[in-house]
């Protein structure tokens, strides 16, 4: 069965003082560029069969941001998702449920970015130089994987399909 895993970073955050990190909001940039993904994982026919969500603020606005562009989706809030490096989000995504082909995962760097590098087993050279060299916020990276279940998904064994940048759906937009 092919799986398809969706691995979000959060939009742009700011930095309050006084706040606690878990509890930081999107700012300004942040809040534009959360819906452009959301419009463009509904336009590429990315759209979640089921989401993980950090419990930090910033993961669950960027989540309440793309679902306004989205069909209804279970979405679950996973705890350990926050501040993991990769090899905790990857537990996470082995116990995804079975019935979930496409997965969409919103968590942080540098854990999110390291455990997409990880991932690519193959992908086209340009897309893994660019997620070599910086994996940014509300940045998307999209694999498949050729697996039974999530539980079977494993290091190098993705190909990477897609890595987007909200930068370029603005400049898209731009063009229209």
């Amino acid at each position: 069965m092919m799986r398809r895993l969706l691995l979000l970073r959060h939009a742009k955050s700011a930095y309050p003082q006084g706040v606690a990190d878990i509890d930081r909001p999107l700012n300004g940039r942040g809040r534009e560029a959360a819906p452009l993904m959301g419009a463009y994982i509904a336009r590429e026919s990315l759209v979640p069969d089921h989401v993980m969500v950090s419990p930090a603020r910033r993961t669950q606005e960027t989540w309440a941001a793309l679902r306004a562009e989205l069909p209804e989706t279970p979405m679950e809030t996973v705890p350990s998702i926050y501040e993991a490096p990769a090899a905790r989000i990857l537990d996470a995504i082995r116990s995804a449920p079975a019935e979930a082909a496409t997965l969409l995962v919103i968590g942080h760097n540098p854990g999110l970015g390291d455990l997409a590098l990880r991932l690519i087993g193959e992908g086209p050279k340009d897309l893994q130089k660019a997620l070599r060299e910086k994996f940014p916020t509300a940045a998307l990276a999209v694999f498949a994987f050729d697996a039974e279940g999530w539980e079977d998904i494993t290091a190098g064994a993705g190909r990477l399909l897609r890595f987007v940048r909200p930068r370029q759906l603005a400049a898209d937009m731009d063009d229209d």
